[in-house]
C-alpha cells in the first residue's frame, strides 16, 4: 500500500493535536501534579488514551458502516455504534490503566473510576462527531451514486426502446408479415396483434424502473410468437418459473432472448434452445452456444451492458454472466412490491 505525503502530514498534525490536548487536559484535570515527572506521566497517559480512543472508535465506525446501512437501518446503526464504542472505550481504558500502573509503578487511586467516566464521556462526544461525519459522507456519496445510476437508467431505457424499434426487427417483422398475408390471413391477423402488443408494452414501460414478472412474460410470449413464426420449430423456448412472483427490469428477458437469436445459428440441423428458470435467488436465461461465423448485427455486449446497469439501480445483488458450454445470464430476483 502506497502511503501518500498528504496522509503522513495529516497523521503528524493529528499527533501534534493529541499531544497539545493531552498537556492541556493534564493542566486542568490534575492540579495536584506538582513535579515534572508526574505531570509528564499523566500527559503521556492522556496522549495514549487520545490515540486509542480516536483510532479505535474511528475503525469501529468505518467497520459498522460497511456492515449496517445508515439509510436502511439508522436506529439500529446508531444503537450498535454507541454500544460498540462505549464497550471498546471501557475495555481500552481499563487495560491501559492497569498496564500504565505496572510499567510506571503509578497508582491512580481514587481517580481510577473518574478516569473511566471521563473517558466514556469523551468517547460519546468523539463518537457523535465520527458518526455524524460518516453519516454526512455516506449521504453525499449515496446522493451522487443515485444521480449517476439515474442517468445510467435513463440511458439504458433509451437503448432498450431503441433496440426494439431497430430497422432489423422492423424489417424482419414486416418481411414475415408480407408472406403471412398470402399464406394464412388468420395467422397474419394474430401476427399484427402480437406485434402491436410488443410495441405497446415498450411504450407503456419506458418510464418504469421495474415491472411484475408476469407482465414481462406476457410481453416475452408475444415477442417470441413473432420470432417463432419466422423460425418455426428451429427455435425453442422453455419456461420454468414455478409461479414465481417478483419484479424484473422491463425488456430484460426479451433482450436476452433476442441476443441469443441474434448471435447463434438457428437451423434445422442446429435448433436453438433457450431456457428461462429459477435458480437460488436468480432468474436464469440460458441458451446453447453455436456462434454465427459472420456477425451481421451489433454485439450482444451492448444489450447485456444495458441490463447490468439497470440492475445496479434495482438491486444490491449483481447480475452474473456465465459463458461456458452454455451462455447464462442470472438476473437477481427483485421482491414484488
Amino acid at each position: 500500500m502506497t502511503i501518500s505525503r498528504q496522509l503522513i502530514i495529516k497523521e503528524i498534525q493529528l499527533i501534534a493535536f493529541f499531544a497539545a490536548a493531552s498537556i492541556g487536559q493534564t493542566y486542568f484535570t490534575c492540579p495536584s501534579c506538582n513535579t515534572v515527572r508526574e505531570y509528564g506521566q499523566i500527559s503521556f497517559f492522556s496522549f495514549i488514551m487520545w490515540i486509542l480512543l480516536y483510532k479505535g472508535n474511528n475503525y469501529i465506525t468505518h467497520y459498522l458502516t460497511g456492515k449496517i446501512s445508515w439509510f436502511r437501518f439508522p436506529v439500529k446503526r446508531l444503537i450498535i455504534g454507541l454500544i460498540s464504542t462505549i464497550g471498546y472505550t471501557l475495555v481500552a481504558v481499563i487495560v491501559a490503566m492497569i498496564a500504565f500502573e505496572k510499567v510506571f509503578s503509578f497508582q491512580f487511586g481514587k481517580s481510577f473510576l473518574w478516569t473511566i467516566y471521563f473517558s466514556i464521556s469523551i468517547t460519546v462526544l468523539i463518537s457523535l462527531v465520527l458518526h455524524s461525519r460518516e453519516f454526512l459522507l455516506r449521504g453525499r456519496k449515496a446522493t451522487l451514486d443515485a444521480e449517476v445510476l439515474a442517468k445510467e437508467s435513463i440511458r439504458a431505457k433509451y437503448e432498450a426502446l431503441k433496440s426494439q424499434v431497430s430497422p432489423h426487427f422492423m424489417f424482419n417483422s414486416l418481411n414475415v408479415l408480407t408472406n403471412l398475408v398470402y399464406e394464412d390471413q388468420d395467422k397474419a391477423a394474430k401476427f399484427i396483434k402480437q406485434l402491436s402488443e410488443v410495441y405497446r408494452y415498450v411504450l407503456d414501460t419506458r418510464d418504469k424502473e421495474a415491472v411484475r414478472l408476469e407482465e414481462e412474460m406476457r410481453f416475452l410470449n408475444a415477442y417470441f410468437f413473432l420470432q417463432q413464426i419466422r423460425f418455426g420449430d428451429k427455435l425453442r423456448l422453455e419456461i420454468q418459473l414455478d409461479g414465481q412472483r417478483s419484479m424484473v427490469a422491463p425488456l430484460a428477458l426479451q433482450m436476452l432472448v433476442e441476443n441469443a437469436i441474434k448471435h447463434n445459428v438457428v437451423s434445422e440441423e442446429h435448433p436453438l434452445r433457450i431456457r428461462i428458470y429459477i435458480d437460488k435467488g436468480f432468474i436464469v436465461v440460458e441458451n446453447d452456444i453455436l456462434r454465427k461465423s459472420i456477425a451481421l448485427e451489433e454485439s450482444a455486449g451492448v444489450g447485456l451492458d444495458n441490463i447490468v446497469k439497470r440492475y445496479e439501480f434495482l438491486s444490491d445483488v449483481k447480475v452474473e454472466v456465465i459463458n461456458t458450454d452454455k451462455f447464462m445470464v442470472k438476473l437477481p430476483i427483485i421482491p414484488e412490491v
